[in-house]
């Protein structure tokens, strides 16, 4: 296992990092809704309000840059443990008070209550069940004109089994998640890792997502590509492995199937689906 995965301060501080230098920009270039503290790091009244929320926050290190900027941040996450860590992670920063954390699930969360400007689910919706069902009724957290930010690992690339976490030596082996599910299980339980261990990689071998099935289920739910981007090589391996980041070869990500074995991130901007 990965010391980033042990070291929960530096995985936050690595979530900020990336956010900051590329999920950022990558949603201003086409929104501009972000906004940017001042050279005196003053925030701009009419700027202020704009409202984030992070599905999957954990300790929230995607919502520090948004929230250095002065939005209104609201994290949401199922594991407790990652929202007391938020909690001790933020103590005492300028704009604490524009930060709000929830130990829930976001289908318990009332879209009426919560319109926000900005959605964000990064290295997230490959965890989660039933993406459709999400995909219905995450617009409705958006205010008009609004826009939705995800980045996931396609599901076939060399690691889209998050078999990182592994503590044995099958934590640097390629596209094994890949094999049929018994053996998969088998050669994990095999190499000695623990049974929580297997259980987690075998439920992301359930909800783990293509580039393919992502955009059925854009189309299907009508919700407009504002952007999308298909790396070669992850922005956040920039941090992580000293890495620079680069976009997958024009002619290679426009052929479908293919280019879910080697991009290891896809980068979307969604829209507001009332403005069809």
């Amino acid at each position: 296992m990965q010391e980033r995965h042990r070291n929960r301060r530096m995985y936050f501080e690595e979530q900020s990092y990336t956010t900051a230098k590329y999920v950022i920009p990558f949603i201003e270039k086409w929104s501009g809704k972000v906004v940017q503290a001042n050279t005196d790091g003053s925030i701009d009244s009419a700027e202020s309000t704009l409202r984030v929320l992070e599905i999957g926050c954990g300790e929230g290190g995607n919502l520090k840059p948004f929230l250095d900027r002065g939005c209104e941040c609201t994290g949401v996450d199922l594991n407790g443990p990652q929202i007391e860590r938020a909690r001790e992670f933020f103590a005492g920063h300028p704009y604490e008070s524009r930060l709000t954390l929830l130990h829930a699930d976001i289908y318990d969360v009332s879209p009426d209550a919560h319109q926000y400007d900005i959605i964000m689910l990064r290295d997230v919706i490959e965890h989660i069940h039933n993406q459709e069902r999400l995909m219905h009724i995450l617009p409705q957290f958006l205010k008009p004109h609004g826009v939705m930010f995800f980045a996931f690992p396609p599901w076939m690339m060399p690691f889209g089994g998050h078999q990182q976490i592994c503590r044995s030596k099958l934590s640097k082996v390629p596209y094994f998640h890949l094999l049929p599910k018994s053996w998969y299980s088998g050669l994990l339980h095999v190499c000695g890792e623990t049974d929580k261990c297997v259980d987690d990689l075998l439920e992301i071998k359930e909800t783990g997502i293509t580039i393919e099935r992502w955009e059925r289920i854009l189309r299907k739910e009508q919700i407009p590509v504002l952007r999308r981007e298909l790396y070669f090589i992850n922005p956040n391996y920039e941090v992580k492995f000293k890495l620079r980041p680069m976009r997958a070869l024009p002619l290679l990500r426009s052929v479908p199937y293919l280019r879910d074995f080697y991009v290891t991130a896809a980068y979307y901007l969604l829209g507001d689906v009332s403005n069809r």
